[in-house]
């Protein structure tokens, strides 16, 4: 499923290919949707925002398009008119004057008024999000310190979006990596410098992984294993899809465990239980 920062670079394709500028014809493909055909049509696109991991797409009359890409819908801007060659099914597609916007295999999309998104069930329940500005690591850190949080095993926390918005599976992975913390361990169990460093981790690795389109290694490390031939799959990482391969910090085989029902990889000895 995508993250956070894919999510976010996907939203930036998308406003450039459609912000402001006017949808000749949206077509709704999910049955429930139908009904919205040609209401959409000849609108402007006011805005086009994400959360965490839903993309908000607003028009003109007062109305916009929520949709998660969930695991396997996926986004595709082509030219006006080219449309791609695909096996997946197409659910929802908006089509300006030099742009298309086609969004392929996703089953959760909603029309809702804009001035009711703050209700909707997904979007009310969010944390702050960990690639906006305005989120601190000191509101992180308060999070962290929060009684509805500071009990709950890190693993756990980290993937879930009413905490912080964005995170997944491969940055859960990375940040308890990079900051030194078992998945089974507590906020209330950290010294206060463990906390403000996990505080600090959980807005780098994002922040990082948006600007270099998904690099969560250290950056010159991974253009340096890229530069020796590696593929960029096989560099992005520290210890995420790298189980029984050594640790860049300290050697040791990676791990790989499972956790919220999903797989974690960890160093055992920068992660010690």
């Amino acid at each position: 499923m995508p993250e956070g920062p894919e999510i976010r670079r996907i939203r930036d394709e998308l406003a450039a290919a459609i912000e402001g500028k006017t949808a000749r014809r949206v077509e709704f493909h999910l049955p429930a949707l139908k009904k919205w055909n040609g209401r959409f049509d000849g609108l402007e696109v006011e805005a086009v925002t994400c959360r965490g991991k839903a993309m908000l797409t607003r028009f003109s009359n007062g109305f916009s398009i929520y949709s998660h890409n969930q695991l396997y819908g996926r986004w595709q801007v082509v030219p006006a008119g080219q449309l791609p060659r695909s096996r997946r099914q197409l659910r929802l597609a908006i089509h300006g004057d030099q742009h298309w916007a086609l969004l392929y295999s996703a089953s959760d999309i909603e029309v809702w008024p804009t001035e009711r998104l703050q209700e909707h069930p997904f979007l009310s329940k969010l944390g702050p999000d960990v690639l906006d500005e305005g989120t601190s690591t000191a509101l992180i850190r308060t999070r962290l310190e929060d009684q509805h949080f500071r009990g709950r095993s890190l693993g756990a926390l980290l993937t879930d979006q009413s905490f912080v918005a964005g995170l997944g599976n491969y940055l859960r992975c990375e940040i308890l990596h990079q900051a030194g913390l078992h998945p089974s361990r507590r906020p209330r169990e950290l010294s206060h410098e463990a906390l403000s460093h996990l505080s600090a981790t959980i807005l780098q690795l994002p922040r990082q992984s948006y600007a270099s389109a998904g690099i969560t290694n250290a950056l010159q490390r991974a253009e340096k294993l890229m530069g020796k031939g590696a593929l960029f799959e096989d560099a992005r990482f520290l210890v995420f899809r790298r189980a029984g391969k050594p640790c860049y910090s300290c050697g040791a085989t990676i791990l790989r465990q499972q956790q919220g029902g999903q797989a974690c990889y960890l160093c055992p000895a920068c992660q010690p239980q």
